[in-house]
Formats: C-alpha cells, sequence, structure tokens
C-alpha cells in the first residue's frame, strides 16, 4: 500500500507538471517518469492519483460546501466577512478566499490525469500480461467518469468553459469556453459509456469485474470507487442540470430498481446518518457517490471537511463555529411533527432527536451537528482532526431526484408515491394533494431537510426556480448569468481568450 501511495504521488506531480498554461503550472521533467507505465502497478498508482486529484478539486478550501451550501443557503456566518458575502452572493468580494475558488485550476489537473491515463494504459496492456482486459476496461471506465464529473462540476460552476480531451505534457494552448450545453452533451454521453462497464461492486464476483481487483478484498474498494450505480446517480443528476427530466427520470429509476444489487439500503433511522461512524465514516456501501478521508489509512485531516466550519462546543473545543443555521431557520425548515432528523416538541418546548442534525439548540448560535466524524469515528474534542468523507449523492437523494423529475414531467402519482418513501422514513406526514400544497415545492423542501450540509442546496434552488419560475429576482439572475461563478484574475491573466463572466464585471 505505501509503494502504492508513493507511485499515485508521483503521478500526481506529473499530471500537474502538464497543462502548463491552462493551470498556471510550470512544467518539470522527471527521470522516474521514462520508466512510468510499465505495469499493472503503475496503472493501480495513476488511478489512485486521480480520485486523490478528484478529492482535491472538491474538498481543499471546503469548496464543495462552499460552493452548494453557502452560497444563498440556511447557513450564516458568525463572524467571518468572507463566509458572510458569499452566503450573500457577493461573488465579485475582494477576499483570497473567492480568488481560490474562483480558479478552475484544480479541476482541469482532474482532467488531465484521467485523459493521461486513457493515453497510456493500453500501453500497459501490451507490456504487462497481468494488466487483464478486463482490469483495462473498468479502469478506463472509472477515468472517463471522473473526467466527466469533474467537466460536469466546472459547467455546473462557471457555464461556459475551456475543454479539452487530449493530455498535453509541456505545454498547453489557450482555450476560449466552449458552449456549456455542448460539454453537458459530452458528459453524459461519457458517463453513460462509463456505466455501462463498470460493476455492482468491485472483488465481489460481479461479471464485469471478477475476481480480487488489483488483488484486494471488496472491503478495501467498498464505495472507495466509482460503482455503475454511482455512475447513473450522477447521471440523474447531469440530466436534470440540463432540464432533460425524461433522462434523470431513467437514470433514478436505475438506481432504485438495482440498488440491493450493490448491497445498498435505505437509512430508516437518521441516527445512522449522524452518529460519529455513520453515513459520513469510513467506506459504506449506501455511500453512492463518496470521496473518502480514512483514518486507518492516515488520511484524517483537520481542514477540507464541513466540521471545520460548523463544530464547536460543546462536541469539539472551539468557542464558536464559523457558520451555524438560526433557530428560526430551523424551526422553518424542520416544521413537522415527529421528524426524525429535528423537531420541536411544542408542549415541552424541547427539541426532540437533540444531537443528531442539531446540538445546542436553545443557544443563540446552534450547532449543525449531522456530521461529526473526529478522528476515527470517535469523539475527540480535544484534538479538531476530522475523517468524514464527502458524499456526493445517496440513496435517499437519488429518490428525491426520482420524484423531482416525475413531478417535472407531471406524473403526479409517481413524484408522490416517491416523496412519501422519503417521508415515511424521517416519520412525518405523507404529502396529500388534498390539502393544496405544491408538489415541487415539497419536494425541494424535503430535499432541504434531508440533504442539508451535503452540498446541494444551491444547485437545488437553481433547479426549482427554473421549474417554477416565479421569482423575478432570481429568474433575472438565471438570465444575466448570475447563477455562475467569476473566473479568477489569475485564469484571466494568464489566458487572454478568457474573459470575466458579465454578470460580476
Amino acid at each position: 500500500m505505501k509503494k502504492a501511495i508513493l507511485c499515485a504521488g508521483f503521478f500526481v506531480m506529473t499530471v500537474l507538471s502538464g497543462c502548463q498554461k491552462m493551470l498556471d503550472i510550470n512544467s518539470t521533467k522527471t527521470v522516474g517518469e521514462q520508466n512510468f507505465w510499465q505495469s499493472y502497478k503503475d496503472t493501480r498508482a495513476a488511478l489512485i492519483g486521480a480520485y486523490g486529484l478528484t478529492r482535491a478539486a472538491l474538498c481543499d478550501n471546503t469548496a464543495h460546501w462552499m460552493y452548494g451550501d453557502l452560497r444563498m443557503g440556511d447557513f450564516k456566518s458568525v463572524m467571518r466577512p468572507d463566509l458572510g458575502a458569499l452566503i450573500d452572493n457577493k461573488l465579485n468580494a475582494s477576499y483570497p478566499l473567492f480568488n481560490t475558488l474562483s480558479n478552475w485550476r484544480r479541476f482541469y489537473a482532474v482532467v488531465n490525469a484521467t485523459t493521461i491515463f486513457m493515453e497510456n494504459a493500453g500501453v500497459v496492456r501490451e507490456r504487462d500480461p497481468k494488466y487483464s482486459e478486463q482490469n483495462y476496461k473498468v479502469d478506463m471506465a472509472q477515468m472517463r467518469f471522473l473526467r466527466a464529473f469533474a467537466y460536469f462540476y466546472m459547467v455546473r460552476l462557471w457555464g461556459d468553459v475551456p475543454f479539452t480531451s487530449s493530455s498535453h505534457d509541456g505545454s498547453f494552448e489557450n482555450k476560449p469556453r466552449e458552449d456549456q450545453h455542448k460539454i453537458l452533451d459530452f458528459v453524459e454521453d461519457e458517463m453513460v459509456k462509463a456505466a455501462n462497464d463498470l460493476p455492482y461492486n468491485y472483488s465481489s464476483g460481479d461479471p464485469q469485474q471478477d475476481g480480487p481487483y488489483y488483488n484486494e478484498d471488496a472491503g478495501r474498494w467498498n464505495s472507495a470507487l466509482v460503482r455503475k450505480l454511482a455512475a447513473y446517480a450522477v447521471l440523474a443528476h447531469v440530466a436534470a442540470w440540463k432540464g432533460n427530466y425524461a433522462n434523470s427520470a431513467v437514470y433514478s429509476k436505475f438506481v432504485l430498481d438495482n440498488y440491493s444489487k450493490s448491497g445498498m439500503y435505505y437509512e430508516p433511522d437518521t441516527y445512522w446518518i449522524s452518529a460519529p461512524n455513520g453515513m459520513f465514516q469510513g467506506r459504506k456501501t449506501n455511500q453512492i457517490f463518496a470521496l473518502n478521508f480514512l483514518y486507518e489509512h492516515v488520511e484524517a485531516t483537520f481542514t477540507g471537511h464541513i466540521e471545520e466550519l460548523t463544530l464547536a462546543e460543546p462536541i469539539v473545543r472551539k468557542a464558536l463555529p464559523d457558520i451555524y443555521v438560526p433557530r428560526d431557520s430551523i424551526l422553518s425548515i424542520f416544521n413537522q411533527y415527529n421528524d426524525g432528523r429535528f423537531y420541536l416538541d411544542t408542549i415541552t418546548g424541547q427539541p426532540n432527536y437533540n444531537d443528531r442534525w442539531f446540538a445546542n439548540f436553545n443557544s443563540s448560535i446552534p450547532i449543525f451537528c449531522k456530521i461529526k466524524v473526529i478522528q476515527g469515528g470517535n469523539s475527540e474534542p480535544e484534538f479538531r482532526q476530522y475523517s468524514s468523507c464527502m458524499v456526493f449523492t445517496r440513496l435517499e437523494d437519488v429518490q428525491l431526484m426520482q420524484a423531482e423529475a416525475q413531478a417535472a414531467l407531471g406524473n403526479t402519482d409517481e413524484a408522490i408515491a416517491n416523496l412519501n418513501n422519503i417521508k415515511s422514513l424521517r416519520k412525518v406526514e405523507l404529502f396529500d394533494p388534498a390539502d393544496g400544497k405544491d408538489l415541487v415545492t415539497e419536494i425541494f423542501e424535503e430535499r432541504r431537510r434531508e440533504l442539508i450540509g451535503e452540498g446541494h442546496r444551491w444547485y437545488d434552488l437553481v433547479r426549482y426556480n427554473k421549474i417554477k419560475q416565479n421569482n423575478p429576482a432570481f429568474m433575472k439572475m438565471i438570465k444575466e448569468g448570475g447563477i455562475y461563478w467569476p473566473v479568477s484574475q489569475d485564469i484571466i491573466a494568464q489566458n487572454s481568450l478568457i474573459t470575466q463572466n458579465p454578470y460580476w464585471k
């Protein structure tokens, strides 16, 4: 394992030496590079390296949560003005954090790494008989997915972005932005191709990946790598972002029809979502697509986790969190009796299920503690080292994506059935159209409750307003491109073909 990690580190350095102009990193050559792409050990190292770059792209500076949960979301800043500006959507404010978050360099590192892999894995297939055709095919599918995922994430953040499907070691010509619709079509096509070749699980006797994958058992790869259902789950998000709800319904239904093949199940008790050793700790089958920080692999870190922003006394030794959800907002969001995530008992005035989604509710600054993996899932308040994984999607998310798709398509009964499946899990009153409530609004409010703190809120707001079109201010922002991030001045200075998003000039 140590050798694989060292090789992965070398591969990451090699990747970062490419894409000179787009990534603004000087190219360097090393003697060791000449001996790479010789055996299946090299492909394993390169594979791990690509996952590491993907994790860095999303988790450095807690980017995934900054993009998805803070921007016009439910959290408020305690004392940090940069976080306050982000929450208020003032993305052209002069803060170092914003220049970092508006720089797409780290996503192109993923694009380059995966492309280099796809261009060279065939050479290893010819040189090393241990690198089987099946192994090669599964590896290529993972790299195809990760590259497409990086583009999908960038399109959601910046709209039109530069596009390339070939690696550039040592030099990279400046490219203008490509139309986001073309890129999303590419993303969907690539993910479908990847899904066709991916197994339901690794090292588990799957016909598409039979035998020990890279000589490791199933426990080593459980939810660590992209699986077939991960590709379909992300495809549901891609299609919904495109506004193609017919495809989104098909992709999400595939997951819901086949989740047992990957050993997945619904979490009926929210304790097992929010517990220190629950959904967000370690490798769990129910993490349909996640990026792990395993404590036992010495991957726990002090930064790059939402806990860095949200936890404080009494959970960790920190006087105040950086962000919190105000009490009034909590009561407005979690307003259903007996909600297994959180609800306030109107008789006693005390919160039920305390310390699941929120702690210290009766204080002026409640603590969002849904995700609280300290060290290896233990409670060590003195030592704020976190090992929670970044879960991009899980089964409950996919069920609500199916409800959203069916509602957008006008299939009311199917939408209600999927929505009520989640409501029944959380022990709240089921949706009844006779009550006069709007179905689409109820679906997105359920997503708001279930997925708070998981990086979905901003994108949900965009999709919701595109469906409803009843918020003039938000629709104006969509029309003028204000839903996208400004481009880092570092990128604009380096590439004369890139101009600032007009909304942020």
